[in-house]
């Protein structure tokens, strides 16, 4: 009477089954009872994360991603110039003590392109990130009035929390530049223009035939706009071993929870394609979506619900908004001996990954396997490079070395080895200690940040 299998496959069987014509195809029983193993990665973490069946779409071949990659690029090289410009000027500005002014130049730069990592580096200097703020809060009441003063001189405003990107004047200038051609953006009224079709004196069949230019002239544009925006998005706001990775020429999306390659999934609405040509692979054909559905809505149509996990405690709270689920805990087989030590605090990344080296180096030195963990591709591979040239062997587990994971964690426990990991180890996989490593004080863990 009991099913066993993963979160996703149930979930995907239940689309099929919404799916189904005959009542033969169906597989799934109802929904009494479920037991989910990992439980706040499945219905916390991934919650959102939809399931979707899509399918091929009519002409999904005639794209035009290539055709615009170069006015993106040219339109975000422009920006990026434009922001290492304000970004020097901001910082004269609150050298002298301009704190106004220079306010006001910071947050034009923070709007234009916040992943800048210069801008990242002198926002954590100390008051500089509160000044921003101010600055914001100032220009953001009364519904944004103000905020055109800072936002016109952009090409365009890059939004973080919506996860969008909008040109400005000066952007749709430059590309009406770039392509000869003043009404590249403009897209007609439909409203007015077909009014004006019905007052001129035409037959029928001239009207008939003149509304369909109208109306092709205006898909015809409205993709260029998604085209253009899908591009600018993937330029802006996708960088490359962050938010995927390239592999086999392919652009494989990495999960931000677990730091493991999402096999199959494609970002929706025009972006992998948009990413694909900013990367210069082959761009797959646009698919359309049948049914969707995300694990938290799954779930919750289950009588009862319950699962078990290490890690719940802190998320108690979501588990009772959420699911109406208590969180109970259980205490452990034999007493905890992990010893916890308290968190180190530097002001500079340079100052923070030197210390992790100094102390990757002095725990190896003294026979203890070392595991490093850190939050992204990016991070893993530069202290990959800081070990390599203070010549410390190591392995690097992330989504690049993928296939590679239980072969790594099998060395991970040996005397002195050093394993460098993004935060897709860990889950359900054992470290095995070799001889004389508890003797030498057991496996150390380095966290170069929390997460």
């Amino acid at each position: 009477d009991i099913t066993f299998g993963t979160n996703n496959e149930f979930g995907f069987d239940y689309l099929r089954d919404n799916m189904a014509i005959n009542s033969d195809d169906l597989v799934q029983r109802k929904h009494h009872y479920a037991i989910v193993d990992e439980v706040d990665s499945v219905l916390v973490d991934d919650a959102r994360t939809p399931l979707i069946i899509s399918g091929p779409v009519a002409k999904g071949e005639d794209q035009q991603f290539n055709e615009f990659r170069p006015i993106v690029e040219n339109l975000y090289q422009a920006q990026r110039s434009l922001v290492q410009q304000y970004l020097a000027e901001a910082k004269k500005l609150i050298q002298e003590a301009d704190e106004e002014n220079g306010g006001k130049i910071l947050l034009r730069a923070f709007k234009g392109l916040p992943k800048y990592n210069p801008l990242i580096k002198y926002l954590s200097e100390p008051g500089i990130k509160q000044l921003l703020q101010k600055t914001e809060n100032f220009y953001m009441q009364d519904n944004n009035k103000q905020m055109h003063l800072i936002t016109d001189d952009l090409y365009f405003v890059i939004e973080e929390q919506q996860k969008s990107v909008n040109l400005t004047e000066s952007g749709h200038d430059l590309i009406a530049r770039k392509v000869s051609e003043s009404n590249f953006f403009i897209l007609p009224d439909m409203g007015t223009e077909i009014s004006e079709l019905e007052k001129k004196n035409l037959t029928a069949e001239e009207k008939e035939a003149a509304r369909d230019t109208l109306l092709n002239e205006y898909a015809i544009k409205s993709e260029r706009v998604h085209t253009v925006n899908q591009l600018l998005k993937a330029y802006a706001m996708f960088d490359k071993d962050v938010e995927y990775i390239v592999v086999d020429n392919k652009i494989k999306i990495v999960d931000e929870q677990t730091g493991r390659i999402l096999e199959g999934r494609r970002y929706s609405d025009g972006l992998h394609q948009a990413i694909e040509a900013k990367e210069r692979v082959k761009v797959e054909a646009a698919t359309q979506t049948f049914a969707t559905i995300t694990l938290q809505n799954y779930f919750r149509m289950y009588h009862k619900l319950a699962g078990m996990t290490g890690t719940a405690e802190t998320e108690a709270g979501e588990f009772w908004s959420i699911y109406k689920l208590d969180v109970v805990v259980i205490p452990t087989n034999r007493p905890v001996i992990r010893k916890d030590e308290e968190d180190l605090i530097y002001k500079t990344k340079r100052e923070k990954y030197n210390a992790v080296i100094d102390k990757i180096d002095e725990l190896t030195k003294a026979g203890r396997p070392v595991l490093v963990g850190t939050t992204s591709v990016e991070v893993s591979e530069l202290l990959s490079r800081m070990l390599k040239m203070r010549g410390l062997k190591h392995n690097v587990l992330n989504a690049k070395q993928h296939a590679r994971e239980a072969e790594i964690v099998a060395e991970a426990g040996r005397a002195s080895s050093v394993t460098i990991a993004t935060n897709m180890a860990g889950r359900g996989t054992d470290i095995k200690l070799r001889e004389g490593v508890r003797e030498a004080g057991g496996l150390a863990i380095v966290g170069t940040e929390r997460h």
